[in-house]
């Protein structure tokens, strides 16, 4: 299993400055076809955005022993050493070159983005549980708006408004800006418009400002991950105009965009989905979603059958779809439900292989569940803010809204599957497989209420190393340990970037986790704070090395898929022990900000590991931790909550409480 990707994306600040993608949703929008015209072309700086960096190869392994260092011991460290010296003077050295070598020779994209779209693609696990995250909606402010009907055909207008707006050039172009008082202004980019693409960049970059990466967005929409032998393929088909539609497990299609390439009626999205919902059809005995859960070489082999089977028509309608729209028929019961419901569900309601699923329950809880292989956080977190801000604030339909009059019966096409014995069987097994799965993971969740980023940062502290920190003294406790922490960043700074790993378990993590855990009664207030200091700052180094490119682990990996690539037998730095350990991801976490966002989780990438899902908000801390039998989540969250007491305990000069 592979660490998740998704939920940080670049660009952190300085230690104490933004935090991560807490972007304001974009000014100017509006109702009709588009959410807004942007006074600049959306793919205007990605001709001259600067290249990803290879990091120099004794920078990573300096940074690769010093991610070591707190979790081996003297002499596994020494031997760790001795590998890294071996590979940088030898094998590694010429790996590098060449790697340096073929780059230069692909100008065009990023030394990581082929060789990371191979590692998502020819995974063979499940894409459930194993890589796909979810995002959840807040609900709508005007609680009449979270009726199924009308939010559900509210975020429908505003997904295909967006749609619209990407494919025309309109939507505003993704920036970071650092002064925005000078660069997020009209005048500014009345300007920038007028400067060719291939120097729009640095006409940015002269006022504080980075644009992003956009090369991911045209996968949002008429997308599909297609299960293949060996490696999976992206298909997009941008012709296709009608949406997927699931229900009790049914498939339903309907043209959202009309021959012009308009959106059709709000009234009439009203009316169709309004006919699909009252449709009391009882779910199908052999619910064909279950095979997107499958194993993706027995998934692969089942379609194949299902295709010569008489679906190939059904599955092209379900492959191109511009989304899929999952309907469901319940109401969501708590925060708990909500993960399990949107991060898995009961198999039967989703189609798992679509770039994402917009999830609709009964009481309007909305979500979108990823896909994760054809893109990470930018353009996902864009996504959910322009739908959240469009739908909330320029609706397409009210509660008092009357559908369209029409026979919904002839513009929506229910598919029917013919499923052969082979098919039903392999429906049936992978029914049992997923419920057998899912039955393992435990869900449990922290809102801590003391305090949050605007204290944080009037301390002079970094908000994100806190609630990492607070993560280690948590497993500290737990289990006695410092163990493998990921965190991602995304490198969207960069063309074609994706991401790379923050290493937040370090030398001052665990020195301060166990001056907190172990001995509290043996420090001072002063002396607890000073640790605190230190671990900030560094995690604010870490985390700007990463987002620069200077991280240790996508430069390891690019070294050792070219190795498999050139048949080279792997170096020994990959061999040891260590090195596997340091991969064995026991803390996967990943974070996210967003005004849109109620939410967001993943589920552990390793047996015996924690998935975190969690974002520092402007006055508290929220958490979502998922755990398989080999852990404890509900425990683990009391521990991170102890954790954050102790913290601002010690920030506010109170004794640490044993």
């Amino acid at each position: 299993m592979v660490a998740r990707l998704l939920l940080r994306a670049w660009p952190r600040g300085p230690a104490v400055g933004p935090g991560p993608l807490c972007r304001p949703l974009s000014a100017s929008s509006g109702s009709g076809e588009y959410l807004h015209r942007s006074i600049v072309p959306t793919m205007h700086y990605q001709d001259s955005l600067p290249r990803l960096p290879i990091p120099k190869l004794e920078d990573t392994i300096r940074r690769y022993l010093r991610a070591q260092k707190p979790l081996l011991d003297d002499g596994q460290f020494r031997k760790t050493e001795q590998f890294c010296k071996s590979f940088e003077n030898g094998i590694g050295k010429e790996l590098h070159e060449q790697l340096v070598a073929q780059d230069k020779q692909n100008k065009h994209t990023s030394y990581i983005s082929g060789p990371w779209f191979d590692m998502y693609l020819s995974a063979r696990d499940s894409i459930v549980l194993n890589f796909n995250p979810f995002l959840a909606f807040n609900p709508d402010p005007k609680s009449e708006y979270n009726d199924q009907l009308t939010r559900a055909t509210n975020m429908t207008v505003s997904a295909i408004r967006f749609l619209k707006t990407l494919r025309a050039g309109l939507l505003e172009p993704e920036v970071f800006h650092l002064n925005p008082a000078k660069s997020d202004t009209d005048t500014f980019k009345r300007l920038i418009r007028f400067v060719p693409s291939s120097l729009s960049w640095y006409g940015a970059y002269l006022v504080n400002a980075y644009p992003l990466d956009m090369s991911q967005y045209f996968r949002l929409f008429n997308s599909t991950r297609l299960p293949k032998p060996i490696q999976d393929e992206l298909f997009t088909n941008e012709k296709a105009r009608h949406l997927l539609v699931l229900r009790k497990g049914h498939f339903y299609v309907f043209d959202v965009l009309d021959q012009d390439g308009n959106i059709v009626g709000a009234s009439e999205i009203q009316a169709h989905l309004k006919y699909i919902l009252s449709d009391s059809s009882p779910a199908p005995e052999f619910p064909l979603a279950y095979l997107t859960t499958e194993n993706r070489d027995v998934w692969a082999e089942l379609r194949q059958k299902l295709a010569s089977g008489g679906n190939e028509e059904a599955l092209r309608k379900v492959d191109s779809a511009v989304f899929c729209l999952c309907l469901d028929d319940f109401p969501i019961k708590d925060l708990v439900h909500l993960c399990h419901n949107m991060l898995h569900g009961d198999g039967t309601n989703r189609w798992f292989d679509k770039s994402f699923n917009l999830i609709m329950a009964k009481d309007g809880t909305a979500a979108i569940h990823v896909e994760h292989a054809w893109g990470d956080g930018v353009a996902v977190l864009r996504f959910l803010n322009e739908v959240f801000k469009d739908s909330t604030q320029a609706p397409a339909v009210t509660p008092q809204s009357q559908p369209a009059r029409m026979d919904s019966s002839v513009a929506v096409q229910k598919l029917n599957f013919k499923l052969n014995d082979a098919l039903k069987t392999g429906i049936s097994t992978a029914k049992e497989k997923f419920n057998a799965t899912v039955k393992t993971l435990t869900v449990d969740l922290i809102q801590f209420q003391r305090g949050g980023k605007e204290f944080l940062k009037k301390q002079k502290l970094s908000p994100d190393s806190v609630a990492q920190l607070a993560f280690q003294m948590a497993f500290l406790r737990q289990y006695g340990q410092t163990v493998a922490t990921y965190e991602s960043c995304s490198t969207a700074a960069f063309k074609h970037g994706r991401t790379e790993t923050i290493r937040p378990a370090s030398i001052f993590t665990k020195r301060c986790s166990q001056a907190f855990v172990r001995e509290p009664s043996k420090h001072s207030t002063g002396e607890l704070q000073q640790m605190i200091t230190k671990c900030s700052t560094y995690h604010g180094q870490l985390t700007k090395e990463a987002a620069m490119g200077q991280g240790f682990d996508r430069h390891l990996f690019a070294l050792r898929y070219l190795a498999a690539a050139k048949g080279i037998a792997l170096p020994e730095l990959y061999l040891d022990p260590a090195y596997g350990q340091i991969n064995h991801n026991i803390l996967s976490t990943s974070t996210l900000n967003s005004p849109a966002m109620n939410i967001g989780g993943f589920a552990p990438v390793v047996p015996d590991g924690f998935g975190i899902g969690y974002a520092v908000h402007d006055n508290w801390i929220g958490c979502s931790v998922s755990s398989y039998p080999g852990r404890n989540a509900r425990e683990f969250v009391q521990c991170v909550e102890k954790a954050l007491e102790d913290i601002f305990d010690a920030i506010e000069g109170k004794c640490i409480k044993t």
